[in-house]
Order: structure tokens, then C-alpha cells, then sequence
């Protein structure tokens, strides 16, 4: 469950994982270390900074009934109504999904190391990759609407750009791990460069291609929540016009609607990227296929009539997606007569006379982070690990638990926070709850994974000494997985920074109320000074995350 939750979809594995440990202490190892500490002690400091404890959920308890009373009965929309919302979000979604694919193909064989034609072009690419990402999607967004008014258009280009930076990124890393055998032979053969790429590229990395738009597609659905509080129709619009009136009935139905959304969304996605992953047999031969030796094109098997109905069914849902989203070209080109004039805008930037209070928030936005990532740790290592098939009593719990992380990740954030700013009060408290809960989600997830992935040689080694089933997860499952928790953590206080930047739209804390209201009252500069201070503090923690994981391994 993220606003913007950028987990590696599914990928396989041709090789044995190996063990891994951590660093040996040495002058890197130590101080990388004592820096993991200082953020645990920074992060438990900012719990108790934000009056995070059992005393406040006690003492709101009374607002959570009153809320309740509130809520019930829900109000959903008439069917034609909520077909029709759903439909626009989805349109949108999609839309925006297959815009960043777009993008991001072009961008990836740029960035990779074995496709880059030169170093400069690598570089730049890189750097696009990485600007998409610390860009907020509102931001975006509130800058789009400005040069192409209202409409789903402002919704598709700030979510489709704001993509690129997780699908390119995973995009080149999975072209960097081709097999170059491949693309040699082809070369051997005199084909183009482009003949190459499609010939001895495209074929082994489409599954992975596919797999991480759908995940993206995931992670987009909830991000059109967040869009919808800045104007985005659909779904999300609805529900922000309901709560900004207080109709929780109908806030909440709307809500519920967006929660079955996503999950169904997720398992759905889910079992695309596994069905697309699966290793293929090879050296099967179905029987009484007959000899097909000779032929110029491949039999009409049932396997190949599926892919063909696939592939027609996905230009029909592509083309339905454009319809249904309102996309106007002609609005597109208009738009360009003026653009100087809209961006300057935003430039200079501009601190509206409050840039002490915009630190002050922009610090607490991190505090908040920290905190939820905290929270998010704590609760996402019982519930990853009981969800990991090696540490699981047995499948049905595994099972379970994997059911646990599915559904918290398909509650978009935005509404966890609504709730608990009603519930909580304003401020950070409830952003922080909400983000934690949120990282169960996205860290319960990769904790299981990773466990899944240790060497189990340790771990029977370990067990043949006679060794409980705790017993061997604490001394050899867990101390194999710790290195990668340590690169999970970082990667979630970056999406946490961010999400907290955005949780500010409705209250949450964090200077995320500044960016909102300075594009209410078109200060526009402070927009802009805004990004950049998010800008500035998520490229220190990217960087701090890329130095820990070189160093701790």
C-alpha cells in the first residue's frame, strides 16, 4: 500500500542465491554502521517528537467511535454513476501506465551499460530516471493543469512522466542482465544496431517489460487518488469532493470501492507477472503434435491462438483506454503556443515570506518518514517472515499472511491518513500512522521474499545440529537476510519522504499543505521552491541509500 509504492516486480532467478553477509567491520564497515544506528536512534526519537504512543490512540479513541457513527450507513453511488467513475480512473491508469512504457523503453537502452552507445548518453538518461522520480506526481500535475486546463490530459502526463522514473530504472537493470550471447550472434550476422536490439534484446527482456507495467499499473491506480484531490476526474475526485464536505458516508463508500479496486487489481497483476515469468518448458514436445520440421511459420497450437487473443484483446483495452479518458490531441498542441508563458510562472522560485516555516515543515516531513519507517519495520519483520514459505508453520499460514500484505497494499494511503487526521487530530501523528501501516505492504513483501532467497544449505546445516524451527530462523535464515533488510529500509524512507510530502495535502503534517495551498492561491513560485527542498532531501537519502549499500553487503 503506497502512493507511490516502487517495489522490483517478481524477476527470475537462473542461479542459486548466495548467502550473503554483512560487511566486516573495517573503517567503512564501522562508520557505515554507527550511520544505521544514528537513523534507528533519530527515527525512535521522532516517535516519541511526535507524541506517537499508546496514551494518544487511547485518548482517540472517542473520535474513532464518533467517526464511526459518522461513516455508517455508507453511501455509495447510483451504478451508472460508479461504472462510470471507475471506468474514467481505470481509462486514466492505463493510459498513463502505457505512456511511461513508452518513454521509458528508449530511456532504459540509453541507461543501460551494454546498450549505451556512449558514456554522456548513459549519464543524461540516468539522470532523467532520477529526476522523474524525485519530481512529485502533484507537482506535476498542478503544473500540467496550468498549461492544459482541466481534463484527464494534466492526470495521464503527470502520472505517465512521473513513472518513468521506477519503470526505466527497472527497465535498464533488466536489459544490463541480459544474456549477451544472443545479441553477438546476430551482430556476427551484419544485422543494424536496431535489428540488434529487437532481434537479440527485446525477446528475453519482454516478460520482464510487461511484468513491471502491470506493476506499475498497480502503483498508479492509488497514486490517481492523490491526483484526484488537485482536480484528476475519476474516482479519486469523487471521494475529495465528499470529504472536503465532510460526507464521510459517501467519502467512505468511495473509498471501499477504490480498496477492492486495487486488490483485485493486485491479483490480478500478480498472476499476469507470475504466469509471465514461469520458466517456459524446453524440450517438450505436446503429443501428437506431429514433425514440424520444415515449416516456415509455427503451428496454430492453442498456446499461440491464446497469445494471439491476448494481444488483440490488449490493442482493443489500449484503444478503449484513450476513448474512455477524453485525451484530446488538439488540446495537447494548444497548449504549446504558450508554454513559456505558464512555466515562467514557476520560476524563480519564491519563498512567499515563510521559508522558516517551510524548513520547519520540511523537517518535520522527515521526521515523519522516519518514524513511519520505524513503525513500518516493526510490524512488516513478524508479518514478512511468517509469510516467507521457509519460515511458515505451514503453506495455509504462509498463505495468510501473504493475504495480509496483499490487502494492506491495496489501501491507498491517502485514505489511511484521511481517516486518522479525523480520528488523530492534524499534524504528523496521523501521517506517521499512516505511513506505517502503509510500509507493511511494500517492506512485508520484500522481508519475505528475502528470506525466501537465502541459501538453504545454511539453513540445514544449521538444522541438522538438531536445531528448532526458531532456532534456525533466528542463527541462519535472519543473519543471511540482514543486509538486504538494511537496502529495504532505505528504499523505504525514500518512498516514505515522498508519500509524507503528499500525505500534507490533507492534513497529515509535512510541508506537503504549503504545496497545495500555494497552487490554490497561485503563488507558483513557492510551488517551485517547495519541489525543490523535497528535491534536495530525497537526493541526500538516495545518495546516503547508494553509499550503505555498496558498504554493507
Amino acid at each position: 500500500m503506497t502512493l507511490a509504492t516502487e517495489r522490483p516486480p517478481e524477476t527470475p532467478h537462473h542461479t542459486k542465491p548466495q548467502p550473503k553477509t554483512l560487511t566486516r567491520p573495517g573503517a567503512n564497515g564501522s562508520f557505515a554502521l554507527l550511520v544505521i544506528g544514528a537513523l534507528l536512534a533519530v527515527s525512535a526519537w521522532s516517535l516519541v517528537d511526535l507524541r506517537i504512543n499508546v496514551a494518544t490512540l487511547v485518548d482517540s479513541a472517542g473520535n474513532a467511535a464518533d467517526f464511526a457513527a459518522r461513516m455508517f450507513p455508507l453511501d455509495f453511488p447510483a451504478p451508472a454513476e460508479l461504472l462510470a467513475l471507475t471506468g474514467k480512473t481505470l481509462a486514466i491508469v492505463l493510459c498513463a501506465t502505457l505512456l511511461s512504457v513508452l518513454i521509458s523503453i528508449p530511456v532504459a537502452v540509453l541507461a543501460a551499460g551494454n546498450t549505451s552507445p556512449f558514456v554522456a548518453a548513459r549519464l543524461g538518461s540516468r539522470g532523467v530516471i532520477v529526476a522523474a522520480r524525485a519530481i512529485p506526481d502533484v507537482v506535476l500535475a498542478i503544473v500540467f493543469f496550468r498549461l492544459f486546463g482541466l481534463g484527464a490530459l494534466a492526470g495521464v502526463l503527470a502520472m505517465g512522466l512521473h513513472s518513468v522514473g521506477m519503470v526505466a530504472k527497472l527497465y535498464a537493470d533488466a536489459v544490463e542482465q541480459i544474456d549477451e550471447g544472443p545479441r553477438s550472434a546476430v551482430r556476427a550476422g551484419g544485422a543494424s544496431r536496431l535489428q540488434e536490439l529487437t532481434s537479440g534484446m527485446v525477446p528475453q527482456v519482454a516478460p520482464a517489460f510487461v511484468a513491471t507495467g502491470l506493476h506499475r499499473f498497480d502503483i498508479n491506480l492509488r497514486i490517481s487518488v492523490v491526483l484526484g484531490f488537485v482536480g484528476v476526474d475519476g474516482l479519486g475526485f469523487a471521494m475529495a469532493s465528499a470529504f472536503r464536505t465532510l460526507d464521510y458516508q459517501r467519502g467512505m463508500a468511495l473509498a471501499l470501492i477504490v480498496l477492492l479496486l486495487c486488490v483485485v487489481v493486485e491479483l490480478l497483476s500478480g498472476a499476469i507477472r507470475r504466469a509471465l515469468l514461469r520458466p517456459s518448458e524446453r524440450g517438450s514436445r505436446r503429443i501428437g503434435s506431429g514433425d514440424t520440421s520444415g515449416r516456415v511459420s509455427p503451428p496454430w497450437t492453442f498456446r499461440r491462438a491464446r497469445r494471439v487473443i491476448y494481444g488483440v484483446t490488449t490493442v482493443l483495452v489500449v484503444v478503449a483506454s484513450v476513448w474512455g479518458a477524453d485525451l484530446s490531441f488538439t488540446q495537447f498542441l494548444r497548449a504549446f503556443h504558450e508554454p513559456g508563458e505558464v512555466l515562467g510562472l514557476f520560476w524563480p522560485p519564491e519563498s512567499g515570506g515563510i521559508m522558516p516555516v517551510l524548513l520547519a515543515d520540511l523537517w518535520l516531513t522527515v521526521k515523519i518518514a522516519l518514524a513511519a519507517t520505524l513503525i513500518g519495520a516493526v510490524l512488516a519483520l513478524p508479518i514478512g517472515s511468517l509469510a516467507a514459505r521457509n519460515v511458515a508453520r505451514s503453506a495455509a499460514v504462509g498463505q495468510a499472511f501473504r493475504g495480509i500484505v496483499v490487502f494492506v497494499r491495496g489501501v491507498p494511503e491517502l485514505v489511511l491518513a484521511i481517516v486518522l487526521v479525523v480520528v488523530t487530530g492534524l499534524g504528523g501523528v496521523a501521517g506517521a500512522l499512516a505511513l506505517g501501516i502503509g510500509s507493511i505492504g511494500l517492506l512485508g513483501k520484500l522481508v519475505a521474499d528475502s528470506l525466501e532467497e537465502v541459501d538453504p544449505g545454511v539453513e540445514e546445516a544449521v538444522r541438522a545440529t538438531g536445531a528448532g524451527r526458531w532456532q534456525v530462523y533466528f542463527a541462519a535464515t535472519l543473519p543471511q537476510a540482514a543486509p538486504a533488510f538494511v537496502g529495504h529500509l532505505l528504499y523505504q524512507l525514500d518512498v516514505n519522504i515522498r508519500a509524507a510530502t503528499l500525505l500534507g495535502i490533507v492534513g497529515a503534517g509535512g510541508i506537503g499543505y504549503h504545496l497545495l495551498n500555494a497552487s490554490r492561491v497561485l503563488e507558483f513560485g513557492v510551488v517551485t521552491t517547495v519541489m525543490l527542498l523535497v528535491f534536495g532531501t530525497v537526493m541526500l537519502v538516495e545518495l546516503l541509500a547508494l553509499w550503505l549499500r555498496r558498504v554493507v553487503r
